[in-house]
């Protein structure tokens, strides 16, 4: 018998949150981790032509395109859960705008008639 196991204690957390606070947190560190990624870019680069081994350069500047890359890849997801927030926020307020003009509409048929209720 297997036994069940649990979802991790963030899962829950993350998927609580909104797009808004996702972006807001995913972005600054995105930053963070491409400013560092290209910080170790230019530190392989500079042991490469030092003369330093091979090996010690090569997996340096390995390392920093994986950092490097990772921080893109967070900055890509960060700004799809900011159109996610903007575009629900939009459709949001057409809807209660389209709201408030149907109650206008419904509000003038209903004194055309001299207040009766259909």
């Amino acid at each position: 018998m297997i036994p069940k196991t649990s979802k991790p204690p963030g899962k829950k957390l993350v998927k609580q949150m909104s797009s808004r606070t996702k972006s807001l947190i995913l972005a600054p560190f995105s930053l963070i981790l491409i400013g560092y990624g290209l910080c170790i870019f230019s530190e392989a680069g500079h042991l490469k032509h030092t003369n330093a081994p091979f090996r010690q350069w090569f997996l340096m500047g390995t390392y920093s395109l994986v950092v490097f890359n990772a921080g893109l890849c967070f900055l890509g997801q960060a700004i799809i859960f900011r159109i996610q927030y903007n575009y629900r926020q939009e459709m949001r307020r057409k809807i209660k705008k389209m709201q408030k003009e149907l109650e206008a509409s419904l509000k003038k048929k209903n004194a055309a008639q001299g207040g009766k209720i259909v």
